[in-house]
């Protein structure tokens, strides 16, 4: 029996690059995208990079797509004079349109899966009850990250296809910073275990790296 096969988009750096080390040290067959570097070749905002991933992946089965690429331009911006509207694009064009895109274009490859699952990588700062103020670009993208992932979730239930969205905790990365009470490679691995976990019973949540249940 062949390797289950796992797409793991944002792939070079952070979670995406300890998520998809994690999942092939556990027996999957990896695929990592990025928009530049070692990896399958995917900038998220490039309608032109989409038509490549489909012919490099093209009927192959995707067994388990992370939806993980993403930026969080506008962090310390000023609510006076900041939040530009090219920098509100951007980050709609990465953190949400990117996320549909990338499920639309591999949609046929999960459909070829036998238990085919989605995950998008999301954070608590999407959510409408968590609601602390400031970065107002970041968490509109990632509050729209979870309405697309719910809605996901509800379309391809018939398809036989589990949906999960993700708070990956507050992470030592470039974009969590070197205060961050995790480190990578422990949200990587309750990831993981969320995600060979997720099935048709559990699609549609907003859960935590461990497991537990986020509000909306």
């Amino acid at each position: 029996m062949s390797a289950p096969h796992a797409v793991v988009t944002g792939a070079s750096r952070g979670i995406g690059a300890a998520l998809a080390a994690t999942l092939a040290a556990r027996g999957w067959d990896l695929t990592g995208t990025a928009r530049s570097g070692d990896h399958l070749r995917l900038d998220v905002t490039r309608p032109e990079d989409f038509r490549a991933l489909a012919a490099a992946l093209d009927s192959r089965p995707v067994d388990l797509l992370v939806c993980n690429a993403g930026i969080y331009p506008d962090k310390g911006q000023n609510l006076a004079d900041g939040y530009p509207p090219a920098m509100w694009a951007e980050t709609f064009a990465t953190n949400v349109t990117g996320v549909f895109l990338t499920v639309q274009t591999l949609l046929p490859n999960l459909q070829m899966a036998g238990r085919p699952r989605i995950a998008v990588i999301s954070s608590q700062m999407g959510s409408s009850e968590r609601a602390a103020g400031g970065s107002y670009i970041y968490r509109a993208s990632k509050a729209a990250a979870v309405n697309l992932g719910r809605n996901l979730a509800a379309d391809l239930a018939a398809l036989g296809i589990a949906v999960g969205i993700y708070h990956p905790g507050w992470v030592q990365t470039d974009m969590g910073g070197a205060r961050a009470s995790l480190t990578p490679d422990e949200a990587a691995a309750g990831l993981a275990d969320r995600l060979e976990a997720l099935d048709l019973a559990s699609s549609g949540r907003f859960e935590t790296w461990d497991g537990r249940e986020h509000p909306f």
